[in-house]
């Protein structure tokens, strides 16, 4: 028998724990996200909660056999009074841990950050888990992206907002049948003042839930965030429901992008976007009524100077209102993301965006992807960074553009060096596709030796000869790059 004083101590039982399954301790920090944890693992980390006193974050995330065994965990969360994080997401938690989980807010009265995503069989049991919490939770942050919910957890999310005053992150994305309660919950959402972030991702709004929420806005004039993409019934409501949204002089995010814009949609919100003066990032993409309007909502972002991304991908600009884009980009100095992927207009006539081009001097990412460029529009980029332009220039998006001769990548493969910052590149043919490798591989192979931050190459469809391969084999050996050929 191993006297008392042989064994070992909850500190070292903790720490052979961690070291069994490869991380390294930390007694206010607990991250085993995607360990494989067995049931058995949690009933041993169960055990140990008494020695961790100290404990603020609990992370179990990715895994699967979290779900079943949650109480275990729970009825030990008394010892660690201190805790303000739990992550659980995609752990397959059921009816049990929901209701467990439930049980222990009681305890847990300094938790600010709850995670649940992806656990689909919340679904129709949020009440198990709300109907504890106590008034004057100090919750700051509910995550429950995914998770199946019904138009009943609706209400039920609703019933909580009065009394989590402190809430400043919700996010219900992925949960298409919320929608039909998103009137409820809207009506609550003025008990949440200091909110900054709202995701509403494909939640299944409509133009009625569209309304409620605009009612909302008014009593959130902290709100950063808005994110209420992929409801693509919500088209036409816009023209109804945009009365707040340009009060919302805080907000920094606005992703409205796949959400069937209307051109009467477009009529207002061509007058309220321009008036968010906080705006940093704008998603306006896979709304075909963008380009097509005949309001000048691409024109008057010249009125957004702090604008930092701007996403205009399947957008059906024309070659009008593409100018109008590109003139606005002139007095955008701080954008560091432009997306126009999708936009047949732009091959042909990039240099309608050389301005901009010249003036951007914080832009890092540039997608381009299906836009019917040609070779000059290559040359046009290759021109800009020779002569000092885009010096910051990290991702760079030129896939699915087919039209673009041999001899014009050979031209942009001869230049590609100049991009001393770039770290992914995609030069991709469409699926549809294949093509021979030209002579450009050699010119794109030499230009790599002169661009150490690559890690990334899309090449999808490209055929390589079997003199290529060699030369790809040779290039990865010789110059011990880690490269990512795709």
């Amino acid at each position: 028998l191993i006297s008392e004083a042989e064994s070992p101590s909850g500190e070292q039982r903790f720490n052979q724990f961690m070291q069994k399954l490869g991380k390294k301790p930390n007694s206010k920090n607990l991250d085993l996200n995607n360990c494989a944890l067995s049931a058995a693992d949690v009933t041993e980390l169960a055990s140990l909660l008494p020695f961790l006193p100290e404990l603020e974050e609990i992370s179990l995330s990715w895994n699967g056999c979290v779900g079943g065994t949650l109480k275990a965990l729970t009825v030990h969360l008394h010892h660690v009074n201190l805790l303000k994080v739990l992550r659980l997401n995609s752990c397959r938690l059921t009816a049990e841990d929901v209701t467990s989980l439930g049980e222990s807010f009681e305890i847990v009265s300094q938790l600010e950050e709850l995670d649940l995503s992806w656990n689909s069989n919340i679904g129709g049991k949020l009440s198990l888990l709300t109907k504890k919490l106590q008034k004057g939770c100090k919750l700051k942050l509910l995550k429950i992206t995914d998770c199946n919910l019904t138009a009943k957890d609706g209400e039920s999310l609703a019933e909580i907002l009065n009394v989590i005053p402190n809430l400043e992150v919700l996010d219900i994305s992925i949960n298409k049948h919320i929608g039909c309660s998103m009137k409820v919950i809207a009506q609550d959402l003025k008990n949440v003042p200091g909110l900054k972030e709202l995701n509403l991702h494909m939640c299944g709004l409509k133009q009625d839930s569209l309304q409620g929420l605009d009612t909302a806005l008014q009593h959130l004039a902290e709100l950063r965030k808005l994110d209420i993409s992929c409801n693509k019934e919500v088209g036409g409501g816009f023209k109804d429901s945009t009365a707040h949204l340009a009060c919302l002089k805080n907000l920094e995010v606005l992703d409205i992008h796949q959400c069937c814009v209307t051109e009467e949609d477009m009529t207002v919100l061509s007058q309220v976007i321009p008036l968010l003066s906080s705006l940093q990032e704008l998603n306006l993409s896979s709304n075909k009524n963008v380009g097509v309007s005949s309001e000048p909502l691409l024109g008057r972002l010249r009125f957004l100077p702090k604008l930092k991304s701007v996403a205009i991908s399947n957008c059906g600009l024309g070659e009008e209102s593409f100018s109008s884009l590109a003139e606005a980009a002139l007095h955008l100095p701080e954008l560091e993301i432009l997306d126009l992927s999708w936009n047949k207009c732009v091959g042909g006539n990039l240099k309608l965006l050389l301005g901009a081009l010249k003036l951007a001097t914080e832009i890092q990412v540039l997608r381009l992807s299906s836009c019917n460029l040609v070779a000059e529009d290559l040359a046009l980029l290759t021109l800009l960074t020779q002569n000092g332009h885009l010096p910051r220039l990290r991702k760079l998006d030129l896939s699915y553009n087919n039209n673009i001769s041999d001899e014009g990548w050979v031209v942009f493969c001869q230049g590609l060096a100049v991009f001393k910052e770039l770290s992914e590149l995609d030069v991709s043919l469409r699926p549809s596709s294949c093509r021979d490798c030209g002579i450009w591989f050699s010119e794109l192979l030499a230009a790599l030796t002169k661009l150490p931050a690559l890690a990334e190459l899309g090449m999808k469809r490209w055929v390589l000869s079997e003199s290529q391969r060699k030369q790809l084999e040779s290039f990865n050996q010789d110059n011990k790059r880690n490269i990512r050929f795709d």
